[in-house]
């Protein structure tokens, strides 16, 4: 009987591997069609039908795409700095102000508490389309249009990740080791720090990938105007308009693009699902 049961359990392994392996080899085609098409000569782009893998790998579409930015009258380094500075400030302002509000919102009682977070849920339904002029004019009112700011301060705020920090806070934090670290003496700041950010890391880890991919294809074409503030996807975009003759290059950038939040992903994923396997473990 024993034999039997480890026998179909040898089975039902090889095929959930199989299927799951068939599921990722899927989910890989698009990434492994933009790679094959930024090597791929410009005959081969306007081929029909399309041919999914490259034939005559070349570097010319990156070599050309290296030209153009270098010839650029703002250096292609300013770009660079820029969207690494939005996106790494950005990123932990984030992180930082999503966790202290949803720490006070989940293991603090205050008055509107609810109304807070009905409007926080409330927010999650509009688009960026939608709030494009409302912005604007704040941007406007504080005088943070063509500043960074105007990039930075409202990543702080993005309700998602309030949101999401709340919820993981409530179920993976228990009240007993709050109310115990306050009976030591310690602070809320300490609190927050030392007790909750460890105990939520796959949480933050998360939002970090989310706000990462969200400021890094950033092209800040609405609130910045001088070209020296202006994100490497912008500077990118602006190549696209050159039309057909640069299609190459435009398959480049979409790699290019791609390699910054593909990377940091393939660098925490590992870690998320270790830390949700550990958070898991009861004693």
């Amino acid at each position: 009987m024993a034999n039997k049961l480890g026998v179909r359990s040898l089975y039902g392994n090889i095929i959930s591997m199989l299927f799951l392996g068939f599921l990722g080899a899927f989910m890989l085609l698009p990434l492994i069609y933009a790679v094959s098409n930024a090597f791929k000569p410009l005959d081969e782009l306007f081929l029909f039908p399309p041919s999914f893998f490259v034939r005559k790998p070349t570097g010319q579409n990156f070599s050309m795409l290296w030209m153009i930015m270098s010839n650029s009258w703002v250096p292609f380094s300013r770009y660079l700095f820029n969207s690494l500075f939005y996106t790494i400030v950005g990123t932990i302002g984030h992180v930082l102000f999503a966790t202290t509000a949803a720490y006070v919102l989940a293991k603090h009682e205050f008055p509107g508490r609810k109304l807070f977070f009905s409007i926080i849920i409330a927010s999650l339904m509009f688009t960026p389309q939608v709030t494009n002029i409302p912005n604007y004019l704040v941007m406007t009112f504080l005088h943070w249009v063509d500043s960074p700011l105007s990039i930075i301060i409202p990543a702080f705020g993005y309700s998602l990740g309030l949101f999401l920090m709340k919820q993981f806070i409530e179920q993976m934090v228990p009240d007993p080791i709050i109310e115990s670290a306050r009976i030591e003496g310690a602070s809320e700041l300490r609190i927050v720090f030392t007790i909750v950010m460890p105990m939520v890391k796959p949480a933050w880890l998360t939002l970090t990938i989310l706000s990462v991919q969200g400021l890094w294809s950033n092209p800040a074409s609405a609130f910045i105007i001088s070209e020296q503030f202006k994100t490497l996807p912008y500077a990118l975009s602006q190549i696209l308009q050159g039309g057909f003759a640069r299609m190459g290059v435009g398959a480049a950038v979409s790699v290019f693009i791609m390699v910054v939040p593909i990377t940091l992903f393939i660098i925490m994923q590992s870690r998320i699902v270790d830390t949700m396997a550990a958070s898991g473990i009861k004693e």
